[in-house]
């Protein structure tokens, strides 16, 4: 059976990342970057397709982690009959080499205390089998186009495909591994001290969370869990590029044993005004500019082939797949590669572009030439495709409809392209513009409201409903206090909260091609909190907050959904969308003007 979701922590350098489990064992990692072919793809399968354990020979009578302060290196602590030992994981920032490492750092404690190396190389998911040489440093494995060296003083045992080693650790003692990943067709490089760049790596993530203006007074409320969220995102980006990751894994289940399982190693258009508002919000200007100069590179072209996600240089053919050899987390199958949403129309994501853009106008984030231009070139395309079906924000597979949502996002597009005529000057047709977000707006009031719940619903002619309407005073469709939208939220808290948490829609309700089932989806958790806080009703939004906060894992961490009755995490993890989500609630109750409320007062 595989380890629960929780059980993992996430390290990452803004070049890629891994997940360590609580035992010590790295089973996810892809080299050199979040979408690369993985080398540990334990997570997905058995052992044998990829692992790197270290951990004590004799019983553990207690195991406590946590990160290293202000960074993303973790230290896992080991207590034995024999003595203690730590074991720090890190992934070393990269001074713009293409070359990604892993350091893993064995410090004797008190005692002595013997320790087992595993090491299952496998490239591409578990597949490939490499070829595995001694070397003085260590060893040296290779594969078609990758290649790692594993540098350390330990004597290793290499049988079978497979890499041991035993020694032991006495207080005070320390002892390195570094597995160094570079292109195979380079010469073998001299790798640097494991401990001295882990250091180094610490020292630079606590300078740039000294950047964080989230409550700059020692003890404020929420303060430990917004900067764990934020040093998350920070992992996830991109840095060559500036493009935030969904999360670094792939065809992590929203329901264990399901074909609900896709791949998240990519960037998503509707993550963008959220990830936007939460990075300016903390204090993060440049990773809110580099975000925004990202959109407009991966959007780039003909508005009609703008797409609901790109890869992390902006990379458009994002192609789905499946891998029969992986029995997928659980036996949920299949292992996918790829995402076939990326061909799907979404005529929400023309509104979260427009609104990034505004919103960086309103923030007076450096201008961009040639971002109007592009717009003003969707907006014309706009004019006709919003009275198009769609697959929605949450990517259905089970046909095209007119959501409500994506109806709403069209409405804002034209509604910031008013705004920025009438407030920043710019030049467009807003005689037009005026006249179809108005009649955007009416089709919406007429067909996407259902009289008979006193509720919108998920698509016109549908009773369904859907979390993401919860989204309309945030962006100035209705105010929180109007009737409609409060008939929305009480029709919500009747038909989709499961022990007080929201699911997405009711999979049995809603045709979306697969079988039905799945948890309650996070990020919606948290915009019903902030819905509550527009409405007035702070003592429900601090209560959701605070029951959200405590379904993160032991060192701060959530995925995309949650199992409230099973107490499991589900979907790919760690979730940018959850943390993004998480970091802006946070700000709406901390504030009195916070982050939902200024983007409704955009509109």
């Amino acid at each position: 059976m595989s380890k629960p979701i929780e059980d993992y922590a996430f390290i990452g350098n803004m070049r890629s990342g891994a997940l360590v489990s609580r035992d010590g064992s790295i089973d996810w990692l892809c080299l050199p970057r979040f979408d690369s072919h993985a080398c540990f793809a334990a997570l997905l399968g058995a052992p044998q397709h990829g692992h790197w354990h270290i951990r004590p020979q004799g019983k553990v009578r207690r195991t406590s982690r946590r990160y290293a302060p202000g960074t993303a290196i973790l230290e896992t602590t080991f207590e034995t009959d024999s003595g203690t030992v730590t074991l720090v994981d890190c992934m070393p920032m990269c001074e713009g080499r293409q070359d990604v490492d892993v350091a893993r750092l064995v410090r004797g404690e008190s005692g002595h205390v013997p320790l087992r190396m595993e090491l299952v190389i496998r490239f591409d998911y578990g597949q490939v089998i490499p070829w595995v040489q001694r070397r003085g440093y260590g060893l040296s494995a290779v594969a078609g186009p990758d290649a790692l060296q594993l540098v350390t003083p330990v004597d290793l045992h290499i049988e079978d495909h497979e890499t041991t080693a035993s020694f032991g650790v006495a207080a005070g003692e320390e002892v390195p591994f570094t597995l160094a990943w570079r292109p195979s067709h380079r010469p073998e490089r001299d790798v640097k001290s494991c401990g001295a760049r882990i250091a180094s790596t610490a020292e630079r993530w606590r300078r740039w969370l000294g950047r964080c203006e989230y409550g700059r007074q020692p003890g404020h409320r929420w303060r430990e869990a917004v900067e764990r969220s934020l040093i998350t995102l920070k992992a996830l980006t991109f840095e060559p590029t500036g493009g935030i990751v969904a999360a670094p894994t792939t065809s992590l289940p929203e329901c264990l044993g399901s074909v609900r399982n896709w791949d998240y190693r990519y960037c998503w258009i509707r993550d963008s005004t959220l990830a936007l508002y939460a990075l300016l919000h903390s204090g993060y200007r440049d990773e809110a500019r580099a975000w925004r100069e990202w959109l407009l590179r991966a959007v780039a072209g003909d508005p009609d082939q703008m797409q609901i996600m790109y890869g992390l240089h902006g990379e458009r053919r994002l192609t789905e797949f499946e891998l029969p050899w992986l029995p997928g987390y659980e036996g949920s199958r299949p292992v996918r590669v790829g995402n076939a949403a990326f061909g799907q129309r979404q005529l929400d994501i023309s509104g979260e572009l427009i609104d990034t853009l505004h919103a960086g106008r309103k923030y007076e984030l450096e201008r961009n030439e040639h971002a109007w231009s592009l717009q003003a070139s969707i907006l014309h395309g706009l004019e006709s495709a919003w009275r198009l079906p769609d697959e929605g924000i949450w990517e259905v597979r089970g046909g095209a409809r007119h959501f409500t949502h994506s109806r709403l996002m069209c409405w804002v597009a034209f509604d910031r392209a008013v705004k920025a005529v009438e407030t920043f000057g710019l030049q467009g047709p807003v005689a037009r513009w005026r006249a179809l977000r108005e009649e955007i707006r009416q089709d919406i009031l007429q067909h996407g409201w259902c009289e008979a719940k006193r509720s919108f619903v998920q698509s016109y002619g549908s009773t369904a409903l859907d979390a993401s309407l919860l989204l309309m005073p945030q962006v100035g469709f209705l105010a929180a206090s109007d009737p409609r939208f409060v008939g929305t939220v009480q029709a919500i808290e009747r038909e989709l909260l499961v022990e007080g948490l929201v699911l997405r829609y009711r999979t049995d309700e809603t045709p979306d091609g697969l079988p039905p089932g799945e948890g309650v989806f996070l990020a919606c958790s948290f915009w019903l909190a902030d819905a509550y806080v527009m409405m007035g009703r702070e003592a429900d939004a601090q209560a959701l907050f605070e029951r959200l906060l405590a379904l993160r894992n032991d060192v701060g961490l959530l995925a995309e959904e949650y199992d409230p009755r099973a107490r499991r995490h589900l979907g790919n993890f760690p979730q940018a969308f959850s943390h993004i989500a998480l970091v802006n609630t946070a700000n709406n109750l901390a504030r009195l003007h916070g982050p939902a409320q200024q983007r409704a007062d955009m509109a």
